[in-house]
C-alpha cells in the first residue's frame, strides 16, 4: 500500500495539529501493522549522538505500530544475509534514517546499494534521510538501483531532498519530519554554563566566518564514553538498545549544560528542541539543517548565517542577557 504525505500541520506538542510522533506512526502503518514482522538494519555502530536518537526513534515508532521488535537489528558492517532470512522469513525490511543518503558518508551507501541490488523479494523502506550527492554518476547509480528495485519506498526530512528524489528517482518519496522526533520531550539537567557551542568537528563542518566567544563552552560529540567490552559482540536488539541509549544520554547531558545553545549539528537542534532549551542554529556545508527548517520549524530556534549572528541571537535568548 502506498503512504499517504505527512500532514503540512504539525507541532511537537500536538496541540491542535498532528505531532512528529503521529506523522511518523502514520508513516510506519503504510507498510507494517499490528504484530507485522521486520527487520532494521544500519544500525548506527558509531559515537555520533545524533544518529542514534534517529535509531531510537525509529525503535520507539516501529514498537508502538507493530506491538513487538525487530526480528534482526544489523549495521553496516555485520549484514548476514542467511541470518537475515532465518530470523525474517518474511516482513519488510527498513533502513535506518539519518543524512548519509549520498556520497559523504559511503559505507552506508554502498550498504543501502548493496541491499537494492540483493534483497528483491520484499519491500525496503527507508526511513526519512537528507539527500546529497557532490558527483553527478553517484547520484545516477542511486537512481538506477531504486529504480530497478521491485518494492523500495523512500522517505526525506525536508523539501529540497524530496524534490531531488523526484526528479530523479522512479520510486514513491515522500516528505518526513525526522525520526528522533519521535522520543518525545526530554527531561534536562540543570545547566552549568551561559552559551554553550555544539560545533561540528567532521566532513559537514562549514566555515562560519569567526570563532567561538572567549568564554562560551565548545564540544562535539563524536568520542564516546567508556562502552562495555561485550558490546562490541553482541547484536541483540537489547543491546544495540543499550548502546544507543548510552549515546543519547551523553549527547542530552552535554546539551542540558547550556542555558543558550548554538548548533550547527541538526540532532544538536532536534535535541536542544526536545529539551525545551531555547536556542541558535548556524548550517552545515550543505544547507541540510536550514532545508530541514524550512519544512519543520521550531518555536525554540533561531537561524544565523555567520558565528558572529549567532552570538548576537544567543545573548538575546539568555534568560540573564
Amino acid at each position: 500500500m502506498r503512504p499517504s504525505p505527512p500532514a503540512r500541520r504539525w507541532r511537537h506538542d500536538g496541540g491542535g495539529a498532528m505531532t512528529a510522533r503521529a506523522l511518523l506512526e502514520a508513516l510506519c502503518r503504510a507498510h507494517v501493522g499490528q504484530g507485522t514482522p521486520y527487520a532494521l538494519v544500519d544500525f548506527p555502530d558509531h559515537a555520533n549522538v545524533g544518529d542514534s536518537a534517529i535509531w531510537l526513534g525509529e525503535l520507539a515508532m516501529l514498537r508502538g505500530v507493530t506491538g513487538r521488535d525487530p526480528c534482526y537489528v544489523s549495521t553496516w558492517h555485520d549484514f548476514d544475509p542467511d541470518a537475515f532470512r532465518r530470523a525474517c522469513p518474511d516482513g519488510v525490511l527498513f533502513l535506518h534514517g539519518g543524512g548519509n543518503l549520498g556520497d559523504i558518508w559511503p559505507h552506508h551507501q554502498h550498504f543501502r546499494e548493496h541491499l537494492l541490488e540483493t534483497v528483491r523479494d520484499r519491500p525496503l523502506v527507508q526511513l526519512p534521510q537528507s539527500i546529497h550527492f557532490r558527483d553527478p554518476a553517484k547520484a545516477q547509480r542511486f537512481a538506477t538501483l531504486a529504480a530497478g528495485h521491485p518494492d523500495f519506498t523512500l522517505y526525506v526530512r525536508d523539501g529540497r531532498s524530496l524534490a531531488f528524489a523526484r526528479a530523479r528517482f522512479a520510486c514513491p518519496s515522500h516528505l518526513a519530519p525526522d525520526s528522533a522526533l519521535a522520543l518525545g520531550p526530554q527531561v534536562r539537567d540543570a545547566p552549568d554554563c551561559r552559551l554553550l557551542m555544539l560545533l561540528r568537528s567532521d566532513d559537514e563542518r562549514r566555515d562560519h566566518a569567526g570563532p567561538p566567544p572567549p568564554g562560551a563552552t565548545v564540544a562535539d560529540w563524536l568520542e564516546d564514553d567508556a562502552m562495555p567490552a561485550d558490546t562490541a559482540t553482541d547484536t541483540t536488539v537489547a543491546a544495540r538498545e543499550a548502546q544507543a541509549r548510552a549515546r543519547v544520554g551523553r549527547g542530552l547531558r552535554l546539551l542540558s549544560r547550556g542555558e543558550v545553545i548554538v548548533t550547527d549539528r541538526l540532532h544538536g537542534h532536534i535535541l536542544t528542541g526536545l529539551l525545551g532549551i531555547p536556542h541558535v542554529v548556524l548550517d552545515n556545508d550543505y544547507g541540510k539543517i536550514a532545508g530541514y527548517m524550512a519544512n519543520w520549524p521550531s518555536p525554540l530556534a533561531l537561524p544565523a548565517t555567520t558565528m558572529a549572528q549567532a552570538v548576537v541571537l544567543a545573548d538575546r535568548l539568555s534568560p540573564i542577557a
